[in-house]
């Protein structure tokens, strides 16, 4: 097998994995400075809410902020240099970029702040903010949003890159594998995007429906983790054969990766039950409160009005 370009021959020489090793600080330009990128545009968008007297909740800026550094985590350190050889730490990597990064990320609700800092444009022009509401309500977003694409575009992403020879021809290039990740985390945050329900979207379901959608691609997940424990033999290319310093069987290396994955289908699935269950909760809270107000403005006016009816009844009476 032919491990040119950006694979296994870049990592010949590396240790046995250990966590500490693996955790170590690898430079990466492009998650390295657009993770720095995202993190200064959204502490501007915070800044400049501060600045006019607004408030953006505390706990957005810090599921932002992990979801970056998730990103760091996996993707600027030895983990990612370790992920181009041993098939169980690129699961990590996949798992964690395509499903723990975009729920924090979205919990983060940058566009909302984006809609909220950004200046409008003068009359009769585009700027930024104009633009993003376009996008906002396009037919593309509402296609790239509805159920329809996303869950099969999440089950795709697994078993059409990991069963056909498309993960092989990405790894062999810097490009190739920088695409993939990057492909990963938008999956992860089109199938979240209209769950959590933070940002505006074009796809807005009830609380249930998206309960629904966040188990309908989950089973697909777990089942794909199972497939790669249960195979005789090493089924991607790209791990089968790894450089001997790290000491490991491809074939176990290849279960361990199933396990994450199917691990990986519980975990995100409990962390956004519990945010739609508190999002649920307030949006309760939030209605029975605007409920409370509009009795009081109207002086409860249909309590007088059943009053009236039954002081009409009673006048008929006599």
């Amino acid at each position: 097998m032919d491990h040119s370009g950006h694979g296994m021959d870049m990592h010949m020489d590396l240790p046995p994995f250990t966590l500490g090793r693996g955790l170590e600080f690898s430079f990466d330009a492009f998650f390295l400075f657009g993770s720095l990128l995202g993190l200064a545009l959204y502490g501007w968008g915070v800044l400049r809410l501060r600045r006019r007297g607004d408030s953006w909740p505390l706990g957005r800026t810090i599921a932002f902020t992990l979801g970056v550094l998730t990103v760091l985590l996996v993707m600027c350190t030895k983990l990612n240099d370790y992920g181009m050889v041993m098939f169980s730490v690129h699961m990590v990597q996949h798992m964690v970029i395509s499903m723990i990064t975009p729920i924090l990320v979205l919990l983060g609700a940058p566009v909302t702040l984006a809609l909220r800092a950004l200046p409008p444009a003068a009359r009769g022009r585009k700027g930024p903010r104009e633009l993003l509401l376009a996008l906002l309500h396009s037919r593309y977003m509402r296609v790239i949003t509805h159920p329809a694409f996303t869950i099969p575009m999440f089950i795709a992403s697994l078993y059409a890159l990991y069963f056909t020879p498309l993960f092989d021809f990405l790894m062999e290039s810097r490009a190739g594998h920088i695409s993939m990740m990057v492909h990963f985390f938008a999956v992860g945050m089109i199938f979240f995007w209209p769950i959590m329900g933070i940002d505006p979207g074009p796809h807005r379901p009830g609380y249930v429906m998206r309960m629904l959608e966040l188990f309908a691609g989950m089973p697909f997940h777990a089942f794909f983790g199972i497939a790669l424990m249960m195979a005789s033999q090493p089924m991607i290319k790209t791990y089968a054969n790894p450089p001997a310093s790290l000491g490991i069987d491809p074939l176990l290396d290849q279960q361990w990766g199933g396990g994450i994955a199917w691990a990986f289908s519980e975990i995100p699935s409990v962390l956004v039950l519990i945010a739609l269950i508190y999002q649920w909760y307030h949006s309760e809270q939030r209605a029975a409160k605007r409920s409370d107000r509009a009795a009081d403005r109207n002086g409860d006016q249909e309590l007088e009005a059943y009053n009236a009816y039954l002081a009409s009844l009673q006048a008929r009476g006599q």
